[in-house]
């Protein structure tokens, strides 16, 4: 089922939370909504499912006008981060419950709970209570429970926040299993870059309730739209050198360093900018047409086959992925290149990408 947005808004008294947000999540895809805290995440995957109301714009599943439809008339599975399963309920009986709600038969609902426990890895656990289970075995119950009912879409509210890190990327991994498995429309929401790259088919990047860019993972790593995404996106973070533009050259705001930037000769002369370098795309040049700056080297780790060094470039410290076939020393002066990839240039008022 395909999902629509137009002029979605959200206003909690004079806050908007979600501000005139228009986009279109495909049919059998899994969408994450990514931002820091605040950026209407949540807001959003709410009216979705019907519990908060839209202040204005409409909502589509399909060509159906949802936006007014009660919760339960909209075929959503909702998994909450803290998963609200019953305490009092076995795992058989949590999972059966929204077809109790729904009066279908017992033997049809018991049959279908056991298929959903099989699917989510569970059918061992069905006499147990929540207590006696795992956060991640209470996880899978909460997203059986939301799939027993055949749910036209499913919504999962941060649900690897409660859970430690191998668990985390252990359950990311079955919750992509069972999305594509089930081939169900999915809205995942998250503040963590790295889940939202790795199982997400796109990506809904926000903050203060504006949408920043929507694409496919690698897209909006490699071609983001804006400083924000640049930022946001990336481990270690992207390297951020903020100066003023000067016919063609970059300088340093503080005016301890300068290198040549030809692909910007266009920008305006004293134009406050950011050049943005990721981490893997600064390299010892081989030769001087290749060579943008020099650098000292101030400290080095060794990370396996490479190595993350910290360059100084004026006032400023670059991290760089540098190969160890470089054998490089700290406290050496060396010539630095930059890749066409992974480097931008960003309007340091509006945060707009220079192209």
């Amino acid at each position: 089922m395909k999902i629509k947005l137009e002029g979605l808004t959200k206003k909690f008294g004079p806050t908007v939370a979600v501000d005139n947000l228009t986009v279109e999540f495909e049919s059998g895809r899994l969408t994450a909504l990514l931002g820091p805290s605040g950026c209407g995440k949540s807001t959003m995957l709410y009216m979705l499912a019907g519990i908060t109301p839209v202040t204005q714009g409409r909502i589509y599943f399909d060509n159906e006008d949802v936006t007014t439809l009660a919760p339960e008339k909209r075929g959503v599975g909702l998994v909450f981060q803290n998963y609200a399963l019953y305490p009092h309920m076995t795992v058989l009986e949590n999972i059966c419950f929204p077809l109790e709600i729904q009066k279908v038969p017992r033997k049809e609902r018991i049959a279908r709970a056991r298929e959903m426990a099989e699917l989510v890895h569970v059918e061992e656990l069905l006499d147990r209570r929540p207590a006696q289970l795992s956060g991640g075995q209470q996880q899978r119950v909460a997203i059986a429970r939301a799939l027993v009912k055949k749910p036209r879409l499913l919504l999962l509210d941060e649900p690897l926040s409660n859970l430690d890190a191998r668990l985390r990327l252990e359950m990311r991994e079955e919750i992509r299993r069972i999305q594509q498995e089930t081939s169900i429309t999915t809205v995942f929401v998250t503040h963590d870059q790295e889940e939202a790259l790795s199982i997400s088919d796109a990506v809904l990047l926000m903050k203060l309730g504006v949408q920043q860019q929507f694409a496919r993972p690698q897209e909006l790593y490699d071609d983001p739209a804006n400083a924000f995404v640049a930022e946001f996106l990336g481990i270690p973070p992207i390297n951020k050198l903020h100066g003023v533009m000067r016919n063609g050259v970059f300088e340093l705001e503080d005016g301890s360093a300068a290198c040549r930037l030809p692909r910007w000769n266009g920008v305006a002369e004293g134009k406050r900018v950011i050049l943005a370098v990721r981490a893997e795309s600064v390299f010892i040049a081989g030769n001087e047409n290749d060579r943008v700056f020099d650098a000292d080297i101030t400290q080095i780790y060794k990370l396996g086959k490479e190595e993350l060094s910290y360059l100084r470039f004026g006032s400023c410290e670059i991290r760089a992925y540098l190969s160890r076939e470089d054998e490089l020393q700290v406290n050496q002066v060396v010539p630095v290149g930059l890749k066409e990839k992974g480097v931008f240039l960003f309007d340091a008022e509006t945060g707009a990408r220079y192209r």
